[in-house]
């Protein structure tokens, strides 16, 4: 009769190891967290690891790492500071994201909507085609960052800074920028329609192939910005400023017969 029987300690571990990592992976749910100021490797308020944040859509290796299709609905990241983190195809909608920090991270095919990134800040950050409707952008700043495709519908964006910043293809229609520094900044094939830039200053601006059509840019700074005058057609411009080269452009999609020599 057998009593007893001698087991090597490492394929008891082994035994154990693959229980938990079963139980792990049955139990597993959407993330519910994530405490961006540590490593990938840190656990998060819930115990959640980076295999729990990024479910099983983990795409390379080391800092490329990217959350893909994460559900960070509804959840608190305030005064948080996420570095050089990739995000694909999140949700983010109604989360707290006031006050966050982002430095060098990525966020493309996201939905931010109802979100409250309210006195947020973002370095050299990416937000490409992504989705913000309804959400608080008030007190925020964008320093070099890239918002190419992105699209803003009915949100709260003053007081906003924004420095340095790629709006190219950028949905602004029907946005509140009043009074807004919007100096230097690249507007490529922007949608402005509607908008209302009363008393912004796009001096310097790109706003090459934007749409114009109705913005309000009433006492709007417009000096050695980059247009088409024929977008300008339908927009209120009283009390904009010009440069010469914008007025002649102006006068001549409006069928004038502009004559800068003075001859007769």
């Amino acid at each position: 009769m057998v009593t007893g029987l001698a087991v090597a300690p490492e394929f008891i571990d082994e035994l154990v190891d693959r229980f938990l990592h079963r139980i792990v992976r049955a139990d597993r749910a959407r993330p519910t967290g994530l405490n961006a100021s540590e490593g990938w490797d840190s656990v998060t308020r819930d115990g959640a690891t980076q295999d729990d944040l990024t479910g099983d859509a983990v795409t390379g290796d080391g800092e490329s790492d990217a959350v893909v299709g994460a559900d960070f609905a509804d959840q608190v990241f305030s005064g948080e500071r996420w570095i050089g983190r990739r995000f694909v195809d999140c949700r983010f909608t109604d989360a707290d994201l006031r006050g966050l920090v982002t430095e060098r991270c990525e966020f493309t095919e996201c939905d931010f909507s109802r979100a409250d990134l309210g006195e947020s800040v973002h370095r050299g950050s990416a937000l490409r085609a992504c989705v913000f409707t309804r959400s608080t952008l008030t007190g925020a700043s964008l320093v070099a960052c890239s918002l190419l495709g992105s699209q803003f519908t009915d949100c709260r964006l003053r007081p906003i800074t924004i420095t340095d910043t790629d709006l190219t293809l950028t949905s602004l229609g029907g946005a509140d920028l009043r009074e807004t520094d919007l100096a230097g900044l690249r507007m490529r094939e922007a949608n402005l329609v509607g908008a209302d830039l009363r008393g912004s200053s796009l001096r310097g601006a790109n706003l090459s192939g934007a749409r114009l059509s109705g913005a309000r840019l009433e006492g709007a700074d417009l000096r050695d910005a980059v247009l088409e005058p024929t977008g300008l057609t339908t927009a209120r411009l009283a009390g904009a400023r010009v440069d010469v080269a914008i007025a002649v452009g102006f006068a001549r999609a409006h069928g004038l017969l502009v004559d800068l020599t003075g001859a007769d």
